[in-house]
């Protein structure tokens, strides 16, 4: 009754008076995100990394070309019309100036005005690593979630139900960061029973940058990303709308992990500047990593939850020992770019999966693995060309290339093809994909974009895969294909935006002698309108359609109202959602806490509410509540969040 009454408070509050302004940089991974990839890593390792920039944002006038590279939503041709604006006119006094350089774009200079800075001028003298220690800005945030349910499997965890997590971080420009997170997952033991030190899972790093000849230097965890992830990508992925306005441009990045994600490497990781267009990086590192064990002691699969709930899992936690080292050598110049890739791999424990199973027949296998890749590309004002080749140390092969093309002032197309044998294996490899693996695909990927006018954008992809080896639920070589329709109408304070989406994937069929095919429809229409002085009014409807072996429908309708003011903010939402399986969910974004996911599954039929307050109490110190609830007509989901964040 209790939770019923707090669901119906909720509801009245949301519809009534909520508030906030959501940031540009939020709003645009909702709209680039679809629903395969909200399960996986990429939404929340993309949405941690802007996150990040937010809240420290890269200053334009000292920012390298591989920290333009970060930024999920420039194009190779964008990146270097910056550079070659900045290099002839100095640096930027202002972010309008951005305005200026033509390869931008309306959309881009809005993102790059929340993630970036300008102003400052590179200093004449480097600061001293003391100096850099003692003027620093420390920013300390400690997060909460309070679950007022009981947890499935809550009388088998070693801990109790509650998480926690805090991150420490000093900063001082961009020349240094440091920092700390410790995170403690529900059902996790605290300073107990296999957690003496306190919390689960310690990330620490420091990472110094500009120190003369030596570009950056990393110490502690990081994340690393190589070309096109071919050989190593363990930062932030593409999804297939991102892919299309990066037009499929690479990157090398070396980057602190201040997440609570497990796929990070740990050691020391430099990069230096032989010459002014030649970069040398290296990196080494050696980890603990969780794995499942067969009846030998050998490594039935490696794991990367990080879930140390219960004695079975708990068992599991660090019985395995990773080694890892590479580099690459990169040249840029005149738009062309190409480098020179290598990684290699070694476990303590030999890598031995159930081969018996035909889909992972040629899972990696073994102690030691060797990935080597030439990645290259061109960036002109018409056309940009990027790809990547690799190999393992058995000689299969990887491969992916794209070409972009700018047609007039208004136009912008790719085509993109990809090549991964089903024998190719490296561990840390993370690229585009329809199956979410650098292995068993081959597939034509087309797409393009077109302003209308300054109010109107269209955006549209074609995505087609060829698997020829067993896949999960697949004993047979098999086939996909993907295509997205997309429009955005903007005008004075209102946006109106509509998708339509189509995806048919083949499984088994009941009596396994054959192929099935299993179509899906998603259609989503979204309306949303910022009012002076901060209200700001979302409304969204979606809808799919699933055709497996029944026909199921799911639908969703939501409504976002807020309200924003200079030192606090008040927002919510309430959906009613009504799916027939799983099978049919749907994804709801809500405003969230900083560094966490805002994503919430809906599926069975039900309704959620939530509501979220933050209060700036004095100048640097801030606290965040939100309530969140789902009823259903069995289940009753109630949990509370708390978040205090202080700078000083």
């Amino acid at each position: 009754m209790r939770t019923r009454l707090l669901a119906l408070m909720l509801s009245y509050v949301a519809c009534a008076i909520m508030a906030q302004e959501r940031p540009e940089w939020d709003s645009y991974l909702d709209e680039v995100m679809t629903t395969d990839e909200a399960e996986t890593t990429v939404w929340d390792d993309t949405r941690e990394q802007l996150e990040e920039m937010a809240q420290h944002p890269i200053d334009l006038n000292l920012a390298t070309r591989e920290e333009l590279e970060q930024l999920p939503f420039l194009t190779a041709r964008q990146i270097e019309g910056l550079l070659a604006y900045r290099d002839r006119y100095g640096p930027l006094v202002t972010l309008g100036e951005l305005r200026m350089i033509t390869e931008m774009d309306d959309r881009s200079y809005r993102l790059l005005a929340c993630l970036c800075r300008v102003g400052e001028q590179p200093a004449e003298t480097l600061p001293s690593l003391a100096r850099m220690l003692s003027r620093g800005k420390h920013e300390l945030t400690a997060t909460a979630r309070i679950p007022l349910y009981e947890l499935a499997g809550e009388s088998g965890f070693l801990g109790y139900p509650y998480r926690h997590w805090f991150r420490y971080q000093i900063s001082y420009g961009d020349w240094m960061k440091a920092g700390l997170v410790g995170a403690q997952d529900a059902g996790e033991p605290f300073g107990a029973k296999g957690n003496t030190l306190g919390y689960d899972y310690y990330s620490a790093y420091l990472q110094l940058r500009r120190r003369g000849w030596l570009d950056q230097l990393t110490v502690g965890q990081y994340r690393v990303s190589m070309g096109m992830g071919l050989v190593v990508n363990n930062g932030a992925g593409q999804s297939r709308l991102t892919l299309l306005q990066t037009l499929g441009r690479n990157t090398t990045a070396i980057r602190p992990h201040s997440g609570r994600s497990e796929d990070y490497l740990n050691g020391v990781a430099a990069t230096v500047a032989i010459q002014r267009q030649l970069l040398l990086t290296a990196f080494v590192s050696y980890r603990p990593t969780d794995a499942t064990l067969n009846g030998d002691s050998t490594v039935a699969t490696l794991l990367t939850t990080g879930y140390h709930r219960t004695p079975s899992e708990m068992a599991k936690k660090h019985n395995t020992h990773q080694t890892v080292a590479g580099g690459s050598l990169r040249f840029d110049g005149n738009g062309l770019h190409a480098g020179l890739n290598l990684v290699y791999d070694h476990l303590d424990r030999c890598l031995q999966p159930n081969t018996a199973v035909l889909y992972r027949r040629y899972y990696p296998q073994g102690r030691d693995f060797l990935n080597g890749s030439i990645d290259y590309g061109y960036a002109g004002s018409r056309f940009s060309l990027s790809g990547e080749t690799a190999l393992d140390r058995e000689g299969h092969l990887a491969t992916l290339n794209s070409m972009g093309l700018r047609i007039g002032d208004r136009w912008n197309g790719m085509i993109l093809q990809r090549f991964y044998s089903y024998r190719y294996a490296a561990l840390h490899a993370k690229g585009y994909g329809a199956s979410g693996r650098i292995q068993n695909e081959s597939g034509l990927y087309l797409g393009a974009t077109c302003q209308v006018s300054p109010q109107l954008s269209l955006m549209a992809y074609l995505d087609a895969a060829y698997f020829p080896w067993a896949r999960y639920r697949t004993s047979q070589s098999s086939e996909s294909i993907d295509m997205l329709a997309q429009a955005t109408w903007k005008r004075d304070s209102w946006q109106f935006a509509g998708r339509y989406r189509h995806r048919r994937k083949e499984s088994d069929n009941a009596e396994g002698a054959g192929l099935k095919s299993e179509p899906e429809h998603h259609l989503r229409l979204t309306a949303s309108r910022t009012a002076t002085p901060g209200w700001r009014f979302q409304s969204q409807v979606e809808a799919c359609c699933v055709l497996s072996a029944e026909r199921e429908w799911g639908w969703l309708l939501s409504q976002n109202v807020g309200y924003s003011a200079k030192r606090w903010l008040l927002t919510g939402g309430l959906t009613c959602f009504h799916t027939d399986s799983y099978a049919s969910r749907l994804y709801q974004y809500e405003q969230t806490l900083l560094y966490t996911s805002g994503l919430v599954q809906c599926y069975g039929k039900g309704l959620r509410c939530w509501l979220l307050a933050r209060l700036q109490m004095v100048r640097n110190l801030t606290l965040t509540l939100k309530v969140g609830t789902t009823q259903k007509k069995d289940v009753s989901h109630t949990d509370v969040d708390v978040q205090a964040r202080w700078k000083f």
